[in-house]
């Protein structure tokens, strides 16, 4: 059979405690129980909800305006929250009861909500790119010292934000447009909801929903503004958007201290585990190298017909098939 010490490189369990050290000290890492703070505060004071309904009402009596409405708060959400969790659940709540009420496809309304949800992966401000960053800068320093440069350029969380800001609002232009296409095929799937409001209602659902939704956008476009420009760093902006969170619940007096204790207490618990899951992904990286899994991944890799490419699309092609099964944390480690 052989010695077990030729199986596996045990010197790897050595770098254990420096990874997750190294996680604990990880300053971009500070904006994700941030950003997770404002989102469950905007959740918890019921702000998204409030965005969710008023949106819901102003496109619902149009065939498939629900499924815009989705979409829409989908957006804002996610760029509000950058949590998947919350805003999935916020949106199935509020939505889905509503969607069914109006006779809508259930394959139709789900999927919407499913879609519109995961928008939080992408769109900025966004957890996944916060932890992405960190582990793209590791990986480019270490290609730049196999060529030789001493000084790369970095890859920082804003250059993700940057760079995934187009591909996400492309994203939800192609929800909406998804929307629109099946309702002119199928308006069965998609009808409209019953209205008999006055043009007067009208109006002040259109200045309420203005109302509802000036706080959020103001503080959305503080927040990745100030990252985008260049003006603060991304743990600094969360930190401005947790402030700008809880200063929006108290403007619109849906503050308690009850809510806060609620808020404090969510966010640990999903800061706890998404840290859990990030050290135990990186934990189980040392393994697969301990036993040599990244030469063996490396020269797959390398000898596939096509070169870089057909790296990529593979590459790719099994992130896409392992999003069915394990948390996004975990593929990015993986």
């Amino acid at each position: 059979v052989g010695d077990y010490r030729e199986i596996f490189n045990f010197r790897m369990i050595g770098f254990f405690p420096q990874r997750i050290f190294g996680t604990m000290i990880n300053e971009p890492l500070v904006a994700v129980p941030l950003f997770i703070f404002m989102g469950i505060m905007l959740e918890k004071t019921k702000i998204a909800a409030g965005l969710l309904q008023s949106i819901g009402e102003l496109f619902g009596t149009t065939k498939g305006g629900l499924g815009i409405g989705v979409v829409i708060v989908g957006m804002l959400l996610a760029a509000s929250t950058g949590i998947v969790g919350a805003t999935v659940v916020t949106m199935g709540m509020l939505s889905l009861p509503s969607m069914m009420k109006a006779g809508y496809d259930q394959k139709i309304a789900t999927g919407t909500i499913c879609a519109a949800g995961t928008l939080g992966q992408i769109i900025p401000p966004s957890i996944v790119l916060v932890l992405l960053a960190t582990i793209l800068q590791g990986a480019n320093e270490e290609a730049a010292l196999l060529r030789g440069e001493l000084a790369p350029d970095p890859v920082t969380a804003i250059d993700l934000f940057a760079g995934a800001l187009f591909p996400g609002l492309l994203l939800v232009f192609l929800y909406l447009c998804y929307q629109i296409i099946i309702a002119f095929i199928n308006p069965s799937s998609s009808p409209p909801l019953v209205s008999h409001r006055e043009n007067n209602d009208e109006d002040t659902n259109v200045f309420d929903l203005i109302k509802i939704i000036s706080a959020p956008l103001i503080l959305i476009i503080i927040v990745l503004g100030s990252i985008l420009i260049g003006i603060a760093t991304p743990t600094e902006s969360a930190a401005v958007g947790a402030v700008g969170a809880t200063v929006i619940a108290i403007v619109s007096n849906k503050f308690t201290f009850q809510i806060l204790k609620t808020v404090s207490q969510e966010t640990t618990k999903i800061s706890s585990m998404v840290f859990i899951i990030l050290i135990g992904a990186s934990m189980f990286s040392l393994v697969f190298r301990g036993f040599g899994g990244d030469i063996v991944v490396e020269e797959f890799l390398m000898n596939l017909p096509g070169g870089a490419i057909s790296a990529m699309l593979i590459v790719m092609a099994i992130i896409f098939f392992l999003g069915f099964f394990l948390d996004f944390i975990e593929i990015i480690f993986v």
